[in-house]
């Protein structure tokens, strides 16, 4: 891994409990004015999902996150790549047929093995991150005890995700890996892993990383009454993040805020330009 200019995500969470924009998006009209301004703002990708993942979320009917994602998708596809964030092969096979070019699927396909099958049937690329249960009870699982610890660990996770997908049929160059960062995780854990990615990069595929806003970066930020930065004023710190993930040679960073993230990386990319 090197220092690149990775591709950014924008996230359009079209939900009413998302940890950090839960409910601001979740008229599809709000949602898609979202995701064009996210383009504006520099997003090369918009992520598309109706079910939070924060821990202790409890999932929405099928019929509720069918409701949510696609009309969103079929608008946005128009002028966008976009990712469906899903873990149900349902979902995910709507969100295709209207227009998403990604699956960005939190549990691997864990949750819905069937998902595999969805996509291999496609073009599309899919991204399998580490997970180990559902939002309702993921932090009950957050234990690295094995040899090389957090990080060997999810390597070796995620090695077993890739064989699913690869025995469904995906190929190599239609995968991506992510290390869940806060997905059954400590903060401590979550440091390891970014310090530790060129072991994921080991498995040979794009790396994908997601931590914009989350709780590691807002107990870094803690006030000096050990109480977390709130929610909504972690950005200075998860546009750091990002240019920490594009020295390190990530193929995409997922964020909320894309324009703070796109300068970022303007500016990293002149001075690399300079040193050359």
């Amino acid at each position: 891994m090197g220092t690149a200019t990775p591709l950014l995500m924008g996230i359009v969470n079209v939900t009413p409990d998302s940890f950090s924009d839960g409910g601001r998006y979740v008229d599809p009209a709000a949602a898609i004015a979202h995701g064009r301004q996210l383009l504006a703002d520099g997003a090369d990708v918009l992520d598309v999902g109706g079910e939070s993942t924060r821990p202790g979320a409890t999932r929405p009917l099928l019929e509720e996150e069918l409701a949510r994602v696609v009309p969103v998708i079929e608008a946005l596809s128009r002028d966008a790549v976009v990712s469906v964030d899903t873990m149900r092969a349902e979902v995910a096979r709507a969100a295709l047929d209207a227009g998403a070019r990604i699956v960005n699927d939190v549990s691997g396909g864990l949750a819905d093995p069937a998902i595999l099958d969805v996509v291999a049937a496609t073009d599309a690329t899919y991204v399998a991150m580490h997970w180990r249960a559902h939002a309702d009870r993921m932090q009950q699982l957050a234990s690295y005890d094995e040899t090389g610890g957090v990080v060997a660990t999810v390597r070796g996770e995620l090695a077993d995700r890739v064989a699913a997908a690869r025995a469904a049929g995906i190929p190599d160059e239609r995968l991506v890996l992510d290390p869940g960062l806060g997905f059954a995780k400590t903060a401590a854990h979550n440091w390891a892993l970014v310090a530790g990615l060129e072991e994921i990069a080991g498995l040979g595929l794009r790396v994908l990383v997601g931590g914009s806003r989350k709780s590691f970066l807002g107990s870094l930020l803690a006030g000096p009454d050990g109480s977390p930065r709130p929610v909504d004023d972690r950005e200075a710190a998860s546009t750091a993040l990002t240019l920490l993930l594009a020295e390190r040679g990530v193929w995409c960073v997922r964020v909320h805020e894309v324009r703070a993230s796109r300068d970022a990386l303007r500016v990293l990319a002149r001075l690399t330009e300079e040193e050359q």
